[in-house]
């Protein structure tokens, strides 16, 4: 998904010739920390609050240019792009270019969660098997073909970063809920399953509670 198609949020950006008092007063009534700085239409940056409440409220915010923050995506840039240019500055809204360098709008971090939830299909049915192992062991056509020959699919597999003894945990989604026989494949194969989430896991705690009530009644 392009930024393009994300939700803006109604969110109007402030000029260089605004007040801080003016952008603080924006800020209380979006409820953000941020917000654009604009000239003539084109993007200037991003102001914080924690700058603008150390400064004159009478001051202009051409006055604090060396204090924005260059900082942003494009629209015709990835979903992906943008979560991660939010998620490093740890910011509340996201401004938008266009390729000329004029303000798009803002994107809420909180509509970011909620499409990169949906593109990494987290709403749907399926377990998660978290595996671990060395970079150079990584093969995702071998853990494809492992999981297909158990009639099932992967439908997400995401990496992450090596671990301090060198190990690289690998987490993948699958298209079915019962999945000790594609763990048991996995072991089979060399591979260390850290952990796994499915329906058999939940059907265990229950019949566990189910019997732990009927040994206390049968008491």
């Amino acid at each position: 998904m392009l930024v393009i198609h994300l939700p803006f949020e109604d969110l109007p950006p402030v000029k260089l010739s605004d007040t801080v008092y003016h952008a603080l007063q924006w800020m209380e009534q979006y409820r953000v920390r941020e917000l654009p700085v604009t000239d003539n239409g084109e993007y200037m940056g991003l102001i914080k609050d924690e700058i603008l409440l150390n400064e004159d409220e009478n001051g202009k915010l051409g006055d604090l240019e060396h204090y924005l923050i260059k900082i942003g995506v494009n629209t015709n840039d990835h979903l992906l792009k943008a979560v991660a240019v939010a998620n490093a500055a740890n910011l509340n809204i996201l401004p938008v270019t266009e390729a000329n360098g004029k303000l798009a709008g803002v994107v809420g971090t909180n509509h970011l969660l909620k499409e990169l939830g949906e593109f990494m299909q987290i709403n749907e049915p399926g377990a998660i098997i978290v595996l671990e192992m060395e970079p150079a062991q990584y093969a995702f056509s071998e853990i494809c073909r492992l999981v297909e020959s158990n009639d099932a699919q992967i439908t997400q597999l995401n990496t992450s970063g090596i671990t301090e003894d060198n190990k690289m945990p690998v987490t993948i989604k699958i298209n079915k809920l019962e999945v000790s026989d594609i763990v048991a494949t996995f072991q089979r194969y060399g591979y260390q399953v850290r952990h796994y989430f499915g329906e058999e896991l939940y059907a265990n705690e229950l019949k566990t509670n189910y019997e732990n009530l009927m040994s206390y009644l049968n008491v």
